[in-house]
This record gives C-alpha cells, structure tokens and sequence, in this order.
C-alpha cells in the first residue's frame, strides 16, 4: 500500500540532519529528474526579483528566495515533519508515536515539485517551489511526468492518490485495479455534493493520521472502503470517468 500526499507550499524551518543528498532519497531512479530540477533552481536563484516572479511570491514572502539559495547547506529533517499547513497539521506527524512513524516510512510518499517522489522519512530541506513554479528551460508537468508514472507503475498492491489534481498532473497513478483518486466532498440536505477547499486538506490529513495509528494492511480497493467505514469515515465509490481515468473515491467531510 502507498498514500500519495501532496506537498504544501509552507515549510517548517531548521533541522537537525545533514545536507541533502540525493543518494538518502527513496525512489533512486527519480535522481537524474532531481538533479535537474535542483540546477534549474539554483541558476534561478543568481536573480532574486526573477525568483520571485517565477514563485508567484509577494513582498512579504521575499524569505523564501534565501531559503533557495541556501538549498545547497541547509540541515534536512523527515519530510512529513517538514512540511505544515492544513493537511500536514491535521495529520500532526510529530506527535505520531515510533510504530505509527514507522508505518508511515514504509507507507507514505509526498509528491514536491523539487524532488519528485520522497518516503515520508526521507530528509528534505525547506525550500519553495510549486508545482505550477516556471524555472528556466524546464516545465515541470513535461519535466516529472513520465519518471513518477513510471516510478508508480511498478508500485504494487492498493495505491491511495490524497493529491491535489495539479500534482496528480504532474505524475499520475496508474490506472489499473487497486489504484484510487481520492476526492472530499460535502453533502448538503439535499443530497447535493460539492468539492472542498480547506477541508479537503484537513480531511485528507485526519484520514492519513488514522491510517498510520491503525496501521491496517490494505490490499484492495473493497478493503480500503471496509476499513474507513470501521473507521468512521464516509468514504463510497465516485463517478467513473473513464477507462482511461483512475478509479474515484469520495470521502465525505
């Protein structure tokens, strides 16, 4: 089983681990994309006000051009401690108990536009890049499409997509039997279903927590869907959308 996460575009900062190197990352065949990705973004970083333009970033968040410059030497910690927001709050990983972290190591991948695929304890730097970010001679959806499908395909057993559709793009999951877009939705009084926003993240993170603590072995999509109503999440078959589309699972918030 592998829960696919999104990153998130805030980061906590420091660590106590060394420099990143490419080598401690899971997913090895994704290095060459790395490395490329790292270079762009360091030829961006020679122009700070082109770096800013580039990120979409605002007077205020003019740190972020620091943090990417000082990529190269900055300490590293696990990624699912490094990155916050909604998602990665309602998920809370730090106070997640050494099974539950465990679990999480063999179980948890996120998605960063920088480096690809990461294992939720592999060591990362707090950097800045979206997955809609421009760098210079490289498109990021062209750049890491084909390597993280690849790298997805090979993945057996039941795949859990938690991405948002911009980093689904950027890689998608294979379609095939046991593999599952995760959409949250409400549902009014009507019976009416819309998408959400803020609480499609925080859903996203609370649903990834009671994984972890429970530590179920999912191998099938009917296994996964028993496993969250035990649990108590509404959780039921979405739309099909095609053969060429990854089976849609609603989860109700």
């Amino acid at each position: 089983m592998r829960i696919l996460l999104p990153p998130s575009e805030t980061k906590r900062d420091g660590g106590a681990d060394a420099p990143l190197a490419l080598t401690t990352l899971s997913f090895p065949t994704l290095s060459a994309a790395r490395e490329q990705t790292l270079a762009a973004l360091d030829e961006l970083s020679v122009d700070g006000e082109a770096m800013m333009r580039a990120l979409k970033l605002g007077p205020r968040q003019a740190a972020e051009v620091d943090r990417n410059r000082e990529l190269p030497s900055a300490p590293t910690m696990a990624a699912i401690d490094r990155y916050t927001g909604v998602l990665f709050d309602a998920l809370d990983a730090p106070s997640l108990d050494a099974a539950a972290r465990e679990f999480a190591g063999r179980t948890v991948v996120v998605h960063s536009a920088l480096l690809g695929l990461v294992g939720a304890l592999d060591p990362v730097p707090a950097y800045r890049l979206s997955h809609d970010s421009k760098l210079p001679g490289l498109r990021l959806k062209a750049h890491w499409r084909a390597p993280i499908a690849e790298v997805l395909g090979r993945e057996p057993g039941l795949i859990i997509d938690l991405r948002s559709e911009g980093y689904a793009e950027l890689g998608p999951a294979p379609v095939r039997p046991g593999s599952v877009y995760v959409r949250v939705v409400s549902v009014d009084g009507t019976g009416r279903k819309r998408a959400l926003n803020h609480f499609n993240k925080q859903a996203k993170g609370r649903f990834t927590r009671a994984v972890l603590e429970a530590r179920p072995e999912l191998g099938t999509l009917d296994e996964m869907l028993d496993w969250a109503l035990a649990a108590g999440f509404s959780m039921q078959l979405g739309e099909e959308r095609g053969a060429a589309s990854p089976r849609e699972v609603e989860l109700v918030a």
